[in-house]
């Protein structure tokens, strides 16, 4: 593959002062902020269920409640792309500083009615159903914090250093679920099983609404990146204006989204339950193997951001989608006989490092595909589209087709995904249109 000239001017940002570079990286910081603890409050709902499930869904079949649970946060995980079209719609038309404060702001209230709902045995049905609603609003929330986040990660990061400070955005992503378990992982040594299952479950939920109110502080400061020009623009935040002269863009980017969502829910999300379901190790040591693994995989966002800022973005994406499409199948082959767990470690992070050559610049590749006006909703809801169909069916495709005896078909379903992605890569221009002089 030959090397092309970086997607940013090469200048490394040598025009900005030192006080516009300071005030950049801070707005980088504050933005990262809500985006980890958007992540976090998502994400605890998942690790913490175990102990809450027997208050909202009293039945005596520990499994029909923990379904109840998951069916829940499948719910939430639907409502992205209501999320990213209606954040995506705000960012572009009233600000993305606006879509950023109101996202974080209804992921706090979310966390914080959780954290304070009745249960089954003092309001009956209410309690489901609250908790479904609050579910809800959580998952709109996050379907539009990763549009607008990249959108103002992309537009405020110093040119020709783009990609490493866009990468940010997944270093929070990852560092929002390593938190919540984490914060479960403390509680479990700090009470009882009878203590978290009774009270114990509402704590990390309490946690995610107290650090939202301080993303909510740091983001009500950012400056705004998008114009009143184009703001006030008739087809700003329209789908008619995406789809007239856009189209191309957006199914190019939905074509990448799909491959690299569901790559990524398979080596994050999934992997765990199959190093215990099909490898055979004990559940502690799978955790602990993927909670090591995921520290890495954040560590390696920014060099792999870094490294499209010098080969260009549009390398970055084919490496991923060849390398994602030769290895799959020996990777998860292999993992399914390895029985230690260093061995097992080092298999995923290889995973891991070929998932970063889309992760660490997925917000910013896709923000270069748009103008101004129709930038964070066309990022937004190709995004939401594609990691709901994609990346959040991954583990029930994988667990459905093991059900049958087909679990290696699973492998080459990625496979073909990531063979997509590379053909959708060939798509991208060299020199972006958009993005690329702006800022």
């Amino acid at each position: 593959m030959t090397t092309t000239p970086s997607n940013d001017a090469p200048d490394s940002g040598q025009h900005y002062t030192s006080a516009e570079k300071r005030h950049r990286i801070f707005s980088i910081v504050a933005a990262s902020s809500g985006n980890l603890v958007e992540w976090f409050d998502f994400y605890v709902y998942a690790f913490s269920a175990l102990y809450f499930a027997p208050a909202f869904f009293p039945k005596s079949d520990p499994t029909a409640q923990l379904l109840n649970t998951a069916g829940v946060f499948a719910a939430g995980f639907l409502m992205r792309p209501i999320g990213g079209w209606l954040f995506g719609r705000i960012a572009d038309r009233k600000g993305r500083k606006v879509s950023m404060v109101t996202s974080v702001t209804m992921m706090c209230g979310g966390s914080l009615l959780i954290a304070c709902l009745p249960t089954y045995a003092s309001v009956g049905a209410w309690a489901p159903f609250l908790l479904l609603i609050a579910r809800l609003v959580q998952g709109l929330s996050v379907g539009g914090e990763y549009g607008t986040t990249a959108t103002y990660m992309s537009e405020v990061a110093l040119r020709g250093q783009r990609g490493f400070f866009s990468s940010f955005q997944y270093v929070t992503l990852i560092g929002g679920q390593l938190l919540a378990v984490l914060v479960v992982v403390l509680l479990q040594q700090l009470l009882s099983q009878e203590e978290l299952k009774a009270w114990g479950w509402r704590i990390p939920f309490v946690v995610g609404a107290i650090t939202a109110v301080v993303a909510l502080y740091l983001r009500r400061t950012l400056t705004e990146t998008a114009s009143a020009e184009s703001r006030t623009n008739s087809q700003a935040g329209t789908i008619s204006g995406l789809f007239t002269h856009h189209k191309a863009a957006f199914v190019t980017v939905l074509g990448f989204t799909a491959g690299g969502s569901l790559i990524f829910y398979t080596y994050t999300t999934y992997m765990q339950k199959y190093l215990v379901n099909s490898a055979g190790m004990s559940i502690k040591t799978a955790s602990g193997i993927m909670t090591a693994a995921l520290f890495v995989y954040m560590c390696l966002q920014p060099v792999f951001g870094a490294l499209s800022d010098r080969i260009g973005r549009r390398n970055n994406m084919l490496l991923f989608g060849a390398l994602g499409a030769l290895a799959t199948v020996p990777v998860m082959s292999t993992l399914h006989h390895v029985t230690n767990p260093i061995f097992a470690f080092f298999l995923i992070v290889l995973a891991l490092a070929i998932v970063s050559f889309y992760t660490s610049i997925s917000g910013i590749v896709k923000s270069e595909m748009f103008p101004p006006e129709v930038r964070a909703l066309g990022v937004g809801l190709a995004y939401a589209i594609a990691n709901a169909i994609f990346g959040g069916s991954a583990e029930y495709v994988a667990l459905a087709l093991k059900s049958v005896g087909h679990e290696s078909d699973f492998f080459w379903y990625v496979t073909v995904m990531m063979v997509i992605a590379f053909v959708t890569a060939l798509r991208l221009p060299r020199v972006p249109r958009y993005l690329h002089h702006e800022s």
